[in-house]
């Protein structure tokens, strides 16, 4: 799986200050496997030096193709935990939760060896799912697979909504969220979401984003700067940098 795309360490029409690079691709596909390729690649250099390495993933139809390509890298994948960024109020089952698109999508071919690491099950209350996500999360992570929204959200935490100062201020890596007054999390407000402090265990940040509407909104985030409007922007806290993969 090569890179063809020629990725650039910063669109030249966003801000250059930001801590993140920016890698555009000429295609889907290039786009699809260099995604992947990248983040095999943070696997693999952590297998060579631990015994078990953690992956967080976030939902969305967006990295499904990447999750997809990567469940065929040749990593030792009995060796790797995987973990989710966020989580709809759903059972594992449900065909809307990310555990089930995780499954689908990258628990198949070698990655069906990984272990993973569903935040809901039958019989889990609210409370005992985020204390359970939290008495996992405070591993390091190779790598953390970050979202975005056109409203700038990531993860779970979604601009406007009430409480987010507490949120993005918490010590605990996952927090429960209540996003009914947030358009962008639909008929799903009930969530778990992981916070800056769990981001903070991540060695490596991607941000998976595709078309122009997504490439405008982020070129927004980093000219404003304001992580409540624009919660993206954790993504960039800390001395993590952050790798943007885009295609149109």
């Amino acid at each position: 799986m090569l890179d063809d795309s020629a990725p650039v360490p910063h669109d030249p029409a966003l801000p250059q200050a930001a801590p993140y690079r920016w890698h555009e691709h000429r295609s889907v596909d290039t786009w699809v496997w260099a995604s992947a390729v990248a983040i095999a690649a943070e696997l693999r250099r952590d297998l060579a030096r631990r015994s078990r390495v953690r992956l967080l993933l976030s939902g969305g139809t967006t990295p499904a193709p990447v999750y997809r390509a990567l469940s065929r890298a040749p990593l030792d994948w009995a060796r790797v935990d995987i973990a989710l960024v966020d989580e709809r109020w759903l059972l594992p089952d449900d065909r809307d939760s990310n555990a089930w698109l995780v499954r689908q999508h990258l628990l198949r071919h070698n990655a069906a060896a990984a272990r993973f690491e569903a935040l809901t099950a039958p019989g889990r209350s609210l409370e005992e799912a985020v204390a359970f996500a939290n008495a996992h999360a405070r591993q390091s992570a190779s790598a953390a697979v970050l979202g975005m929204g056109e409203d700038g959200h990531t993860a779970s935490l979604f601009p406007g909504l009430p409480g987010l100062d507490r949120v993005l201020a918490s010590k605990q890596p996952y927090v429960a969220i209540d996003a009914t007054t947030a358009a962008g999390a639909r008929q799903w407000s009930k969530r778990i979401s992981l916070t800056p402090a769990g981001l903070a265990y991540a060695q490596s940040r991607f941000l998976l984003i595709q078309g122009k509407a997504k490439r405008e909104v982020f070129r927004q985030a980093i000219a404003s700067g304001e992580v409540q409007r624009w919660p993206v922007l954790i993504g960039m806290q800390g001395d993590v940098g952050l790798d943007v993969h885009w295609c149109e």
